[in-house]
C-alpha cells in the first residue's frame, strides 16, 4: 500500500494548481478573510505556462479607449482568443481586467515598462489594440511573495490528483506529496476548491519534435490534471471538440510570436497576409492570429516554408523586440540565437504551428467562475468557455477566489473529506502502480496516446467511422494503462497520474468530436465538410454521472 498521512489537512479554500490564476485566486480569497492553501505540483516561483514571463495583457483602459467597451468587445471577439467564449464572461472580465492591471502594477508587475500604458501586437490597421505590452519576468515570483504576504499556506511538490465530491458538492481533495522519492497521500478538507493547474500540453506528439515529450509551447506537465477531475468530480466541460494550435519558431518550440517584430513572409520574402507590408512595431503582424494555418498551408502547398521576416525592422525596434522576447520568457531561444550568430536583421526565421492542446476548452463555469458541482471553481487556461490567456487567468482567477471565500464563509464546517468513498478507490490505484515490479511506465503510456490522438482525433480528418475506431482503441489503451502501468518513485507516479488525466481529455475530445456533426473551425469532419449555421452559437457540454458520459447541446450564453 502506498503510503498516506492519517491526519488530514484543512483549509477553507484550496486553490489547485499555483499559476497566474491559482495565485491570484489565493490573494483575492485571503482577503477576503479565509484560510487558503495553494496545492501546487511544481514550485509557485517558477511554475505553468507563466513560469518564466509574458508581455502582452488583453485588457480594457477606457482613458485610453475610450467610454464605450463595446468596440473592445468586438476586437476580443476577433481576435485568437475570442472565438469559444460565453460574451457574458467577456464582459464581466472586460469589466474588471483594467484593476488587475493597476494591482500588479503596484505590486512590483510592470505593466507600463515605458511610463505609460501601451498597447504593442495582436492589432489590425486602424482598429483598437486590445493587448498591453508589459514585462512580466518576475510576474510569478512577485505574485508569490503577495500570497505569502497575506498567509496564504502554500504547499509546493503536493499535486492535486482528485477532488472529492459527497451530496453533490465539493467537500475537498485527494493530494500527493512529492518532496520525498517516496510519495505520501494527503487528503485535504475544504469548504470550496478551485481548480487552476493550466492548458493540458502532451496530449499529441509534439510537432517540433515528436521524439522529445517536453519541447512544447506551454508548460510541459500542464496535462489536463484540472479537466481530468473536474471530469471525474462531475463538472461540465465545454468545446472540447475544437483542437487549439499555437505557432512560433520551428523545432525550438516558443510562445511569443505577436513579440516578433516582422512581416509573415515566404521564401522570397514577400508577405504572405495583406495587413501589413513591412515591419510596425504597434502592430506586429497579425496574419498568424487570422490564418491560424499559414505555416501548415504553406508547407503542405510547396509554397513554403513561411518565415518570420524583420530584415526591414529599425534597430531600434530590434532591441525592443529582443527586451519583449526576454519578458516573455524566451531567455533560453535568445541564448541559442546569439550562441548560434542567428541575426534577425540578416536571416528570415523559419515558423512553424504546433500540435493541438487543450487551452480555453475544457471546465464550464458561471459568472462567478464555479462549475455546476457547488464549491467547485475553475479558473485559467483550463476553462472551456472563456479564454483571455494570462489576463483571464489573472482577473477570473480573481473573481473565482472571491467567490470560492463568500462560499466558504456562508458555508457550514469542515467535512470529513477522508471518509469519502472515492478516497479508497483512487488510493488504491495509485498503490496498484507503486506495488508493480515490472510494466510499462508513464512514458509508454503517453507516447501511446499521443499517437491514438494523432491518428484518430486529429486536426486533418475526422470522420464517424475513424472516431468510432478511435473510441474503441481508446478504451482497449486505458483498460491496459490500469492494469499494467507501473511507477517506482513519487516522480514516475506523478507522471503516471498526469497520463490518467490526459486519458479523461482524450474521451471528452472522441465524445464530442462526434457529436458534433459538422466542420468548423479545425474540427473538421470528411464525412459532414459543412459549416451549420444552426450550430454556430452552441457550445457542446460532457459530463460523467455515475461513471458515463452526458452529452448536451446549450446556447451560447
Amino acid at each position: 500500500m502506498i503510503r498516506m498521512d492519517k491526519k488530514p489537512l484543512e483549509t477553507d479554500v484550496l486553490v489547485v494548481g499555483g499559476g497566474i490564476a491559482g495565485l491570484m485566486a489565493a490573494i483575492n480569497a485571503a482577503d477576503q478573510g479565509v484560510s487558503v492553501m495553494i496545492a501546487e505540483k511544481a514550485n509557485t516561483k517558477r511554475s505553468g505556462s507563466g513560469a518564466t514571463g509574458n508581455d502582452h495583457f488583453c485588457c480594457y483602459i477606457p482613458e485610453i479607449h475610450g467610454d464605450d467597451v463595446a468596440p473592445i468587445f468586438h476586437e476580443y471577439k476577433n481576435s485568437l482568443v475570442g472565438g469559444y467564449a460565453d460574451d457574458s464572461l467577456v464582459r464581466k472580465f472586460l469589466e474588471q481586467a483594467f484593476d488587475r492591471v493597476k494591482d500588479w502594477d503596484s505590486w512590483g508587475i510592470s505593466m507600463r515598462p515605458t511610463g505609460k500604458w501601451e498597447f504593442i501586437g495582436h492589432a489590425f490597421p486602424g482598429r483598437p489594440r486590445i493587448w498591453l505590452k508589459y514585462a512580466g519576468h518576475n510576474q510569478k515570483a512577485v505574485l508569490t511573495a503577495q500570497a505569502k504576504k497575506r498567509g496564504v499556506r502554500i504547499e509546493n511538490h503536493m499535486p492535486v490528483a482528485d477532488v472529492l465530491v459527497e451530496d453533490g458538492k465539493a467537500i475537498g481533495a485527494i493530494a500527493v506529496s512529492v518532496r520525498k522519492n517516496e510519495p505520501e497521500i494527503k487528503i485535504i478538507r475544504a469548504k470550496s476548491v478551485i481548480l487552476a493547474t493550466g492548458s493540458a500540453s502532451r496530449l499529441y506528439p509534439p510537432a517540433p519534435s515528436p521524439g522529445m515529450l517536453f519541447n512544447t509551447a506551454f508548460c510541459p506537465s500542464c496535462t489536463g490534471a484540472a479537466h481530468g477531475a473536474a471530469f471525474r468530480a462531475g463538472a461540465n466541460l465545454v468545446n472540447m471538440e475544437f483542437p487549439n494550435r499555437h505557432a512560433g519558431p520551428k523545432f525550438m518550440a516558443r510562445c511569443g510570436k505577436a513579440t516578433w517584430i516582422g512581416v509573415v513572409a515566404d521564401p522570397h520574402g514577400k508577405p504572405v497576409g495583406p495587413f501589413v507590408s513591412k515591419p510596425t512595431k504597434e502592430l506586429g503582424d497579425i496574419t498568424a492570429d487570422v490564418w491560424n494555418t499559414v505555416f501548415t498551408d504553406y508547407m503542405d502547398s510547396g509554397r513554403g516554408p513561411a518565415y518570420m521576416d524583420c530584415s526591414g525592422t529599425s534597430e531600434d525596434d530590434v532591441q525592443y523586440m529582443m527586451w519583449g522576447l526576454k519578458s516573455e520568457g524566451n531567455t533560453a531561444m535568445l541564448d541559442y540565437m546569439k550562441k548560434e550568430g542567428i541575426d534577425v536583421r540578416k536571416h528570415m526565421v523559419e515558423f512553424m504551428q504546433y500540435e493541438p492542446h487543450l487551452i480555453g476548452r475544457g471546465i464550464e463555469i458561471d459568472l462567478d467562475g464555479e462549475t455546476r458541482v457547488p464549491g467547485l471553481f475553475a479558473a485559467g487556461d483550463p476553462v472551456g468557455n472563456f479564454r483571455a490567456d494570462i489576463a483571464g487567468a489573472a482577473t477570473y482567477g480573481w473573481i473565482a477566489g472571491g467567490s470560492a471565500a463568500k462560499r466558504a464563509l456562508n458555508g457550514k464546517g469542515l467535512e470529513k473529506a477522508e471518509q469519502s468513498s472515492m478516497v479508497e478507490e483512487r488510493v488504491g490505484l495509485y498503490g496498484r502502480f507503486m506495488k508493480r515490479d515490472r510494466g510499462p511506465d508513464w512514458r509508454e503510456a503517453n507516447v501511446a496516446l499521443q499517437q491514438l490522438m494523432k491518428d484518430y482525433a486529429g486536426i486533418q480528418v475526422r470522420s464517424e467511422t475513424i472516431l468510432q475506431a478511435g473510441l474503441k482503441y481508446f478504451g482497449n489503451l486505458k483498460g491496459k494503462v490500469l492494469e499494467t502501468m507501473a511507477a517506482d518513485n513519487s516522480h514516475t507516479l506523478m507522471r503516471s497520474l498526469e497520463v490518467l488525466d490526459l486519458m479523461e481529455c482524450a474521451e471528452a475530445i472522441f465524445l464530442t468530436a462526434l457529436e458534433r456533426k459538422e466542420t468548423r473551425a479545425q474540427h473538421r469532419r470528411t464525412d459532414f465538410p459543412f459549416t451549420n449555421p444552426l450550430l454556430a452559437d452552441k457550445f457542446l457540454t460532457v459530463r460523467k454521472e455515475k461513471g458515463s458520459p452526458v452529452i448536451e447541446w446549450r446556447n451560447r450564453a
